[in-house]
């Protein structure tokens, strides 16, 4: 009866009869796991002659033969010579040495699983019959895809020190756009702090006891300042829990998310980035609006609407370009007024795409001379992204009559 049990390897002799493309591919994943890797075999394939050569793995060139497995933790017999593995199968047996057998798993002492990782679990799946690989990684991949709407939170009691956080890009409101990434990060949550931006539905999704903290805020309003922030984030990290910063967009596009960051590393809290899909992008995308187009334009600069429209963002206009602006619509007649005032034609094109990705999307388009009274009529509201430039033209993707 097969049992299946995770094994340490870091430090641990193992051996590896055979040096093709099989064997490349086991020695990979001890490598990852820490092994003292032996290979032997006459000669290598070019993944593993790399690592030999790099002194990654060590390779004794010849036959295998019964002395290399003295000291051995692990055995892993992939010759592609049935009678030579049987053999090797059969040393490592006498040395109370577990054995994978690559050409048949019924003379081995061990299987190798056929496995995905979710953060820190490592989830496998192996045959207690028969080998029938195909059927593990059919299995192995329908789990890698529910695992990250599993609720993933260590049930022990969260060890002082021992907490983490994680910045996590939740993308421009659609949480069909949140990376698998970011999703597994939400599975691992004790605490949520989110913006009022992203996809707030996901935060209905998380289990009851995931604490959601709301700093969201709102232009001209700001109820949890930035330093308060990095105070939750660095005091709930100390306590042992993994916090979750749920920003939209991109933590790093305009998110404070460097701030967030440094806020970590000062107070000496492990803290990773999941990078998400940026509004910059996605919202002029799912407006039918491609930041650059063969024959249009081929540059494109993102700036944030409260910081102005400086020289060099003007200068992608004059020459073309496309300008996207972020937290814009409160500033869009000073922003238009600059533009004019710098010579840009007023007939540019310009689009206004409010909540994008989200089903109230709503898209203005209209021109540098006339978008600020459009917005005011139809009454244009943040979040919105403001495209600038050719490309927002309503004709550029439209398909010709018959």
């Amino acid at each position: 009866m097969t049992a299946l049990l995770g094994v340490e390897l870091a430090g641990r002799r193992v051996v590896v009869a055979g040096g093709g493309p099989v064997a490349a591919r086991r020695v990979q994943a001890m490598r990852v796991a820490g092994a003292d890797v032996l290979v032997v075999a006459p000669q290598l394939c070019e993944e593993l002659a790399e690592l030999a050569d790099a002194r990654v793995v060590r390779w004794r060139e010849g036959e295998v033969e019964e002395r290399d497995l003295d000291g051995a933790w692990l055995v892993h017999t992939a010759t592609g010579d049935r009678s030579v593995d049987d053999a090797v199968a059969r040393w490592a047996d006498a040395r109370r040495a577990w054995c994978v057998h690559a050409g048949d798993v019924t003379h081995g002492t061990a299987r190798t699983p056929a496995t995905t990782r979710s953060g820190d679990l490592l989830v496998g799946v192996v045959s207690t019959g028969p080998a029938d690989p195909r059927r593990s990684t059919t299995v192995r991949d329908a789990l890698a895809e529910v695992l990250p709407t599993v609720d993933q939170r260590r049930r022990r009691a969260p060890v002082l020190g021992q907490g983490r956080v994680v910045l996590v890009g939740g993308g421009p409101g659609d949480v069909d756009l949140l990376t698998v990434r970011a999703r597994r990060a939400l599975a691992e949550a004790h605490v949520v702090v989110a913006d009022r931006l992203g996809p707030r539905e996901i935060l209905d999704e998380l289990p009851p006891e995931v604490e959601v903290v709301d700093v969201g805020k709102t232009p001209g309003h700001h109820p949890v300042p930035q330093h308060e922030i990095h105070r939750i984030l660095v005091e709930r990290a100390q306590r042992g829990e993994v916090v979750v910063r749920l920003k939209g967009g991109d933590p790093f596009v305009f998110g404070r998310g460097g701030e967030e960051v440094l806020a970590c590393h000062e107070a000496g809290v492990p803290v990773e980035v999941v990078p998400g899909v940026s509004s910059a992008l996605a919202v002029p995308a799912a407006a039918g609006i491609p930041l650059t187009h063969r024959g249009v334009t081929g540059t494109f600069q993102v700036i944030n609407g409260h910081d102005g429209l400086g020289p060099a963002a003007v200068e992608v206009l004059r020459e073309r370009g496309t300008l996207v602006v972020l937290m814009g619509v409160s500033v869009l007649p000073e922003l238009v007024a600059t533009a004019l005032g710098a010579g840009i034609d007023p007939t540019l094109p310009v689009a206004v795409v409010e909540r994008g990705t989200t089903p109230r999307q709503r898209v203005t388009r209209s021109r540098l001379d006339t978008v600020v009274a459009d917005a005011a009529l139809v009454g244009v509201r943040a979040p919105a992204v403001l495209v600038l430039g050719a490309v927002a033209a309503p004709e550029l993707l439209e398909v010709p009559d018959g």
